[in-house]
């Protein structure tokens, strides 16, 4: 029981890097920031398997680790880069209400669909990584009206039912996923050490694993909507 407790309260400190990443922001401690939202992605990623490993579902069947989850998973994933995106000036002025209000309630639509997450481990539409696109978008320095343009074009990624692959929970091409997402998290810690100058090799390099990412979601996607 308070093994399982634990989980639960692992799983919730999320919350809490929420709050310290929007304190940063809000003091243009913006390295600082990511740091945050990089320990809550690590927290995330871990959670599922301590709680299987704690059995927590059958030891506190009455508490919603899946509703804790989302909750947590919203603000570090979607509003605390939203946040981002407004403190940071990464789109123009007048974009900004347009395109924090788009990725907010878009994001909040995917949460709630109930295929949001299948029961053969795809997330269905954009599935709201918006800490790491507002991190790229940061690092490469792009114009801020191609920056609204992208963060746009992904809102509307998220209506569109696209399976992406659950990368720690693939039954497919599991472990080369795994192997690349691990050396795509050791290049994005590098690049967030070396902020706010990144090497153009490193940056280039961490797109491998989003591009294949892409690729094999929607290439395993297709192949198992197709399937009878």
């Amino acid at each position: 029981m308070i093994a399982a407790w634990l989980v639960h309260l692992y799983t919730a400190s999320m919350a809490v890097l929420a709050f310290l990443a929007t304190r940063a922001i809000f003091e243009y401690r913006f390295r600082d920031a990511f740091a945050w939202l990089a320990a809550a992605i690590v927290i995330d990623a871990t959670d599922g398997v301590l709680a299987r490993a704690a059995r927590v579902s059958r030891r506190l069947p009455w508490f919603s680790g899946a509703k804790l989850d989302d909750i947590v998973d919203y603000l570090t994933y979607v509003f605390v880069p939203a946040v981002f995106v407004w403190r940071s000036l990464l789109v123009p002025d007048a974009w900004t209400l347009p395109v924090v209000g788009t990725m907010l309630l878009s994001s909040a639509y995917g949460f709630n669909r109930a295929d949001a997450k299948t029961s053969d481990y795809f997330f269905t539409g954009f599935p709201s990584y918006w800490n790491i696109v507002v991190f790229y978008l940061f690092v490469m320095r792009l114009a801020q009206q191609v920056n609204a343009v992208v963060l746009l074009a992904l809102a509307v990624l998220v209506f569109v039912p696209i399976r992406y692959l659950y990368p720690t929970r693939t039954p497919k091409w599991r472990a080369l996923t795994l192997a690349l997402c691990i050396a795509w998290g050791v290049m994005m810690l590098a690049m967030l050490w070396r902020l706010p100058v990144v090497s153009p090799v490193l940056l280039w390099g961490s797109l491998v694993f989003p591009v294949y990412y892409v690729i094999v979601s929607l290439a395993i996607g297709r192949a198992s909507t197709a399937r009878p």
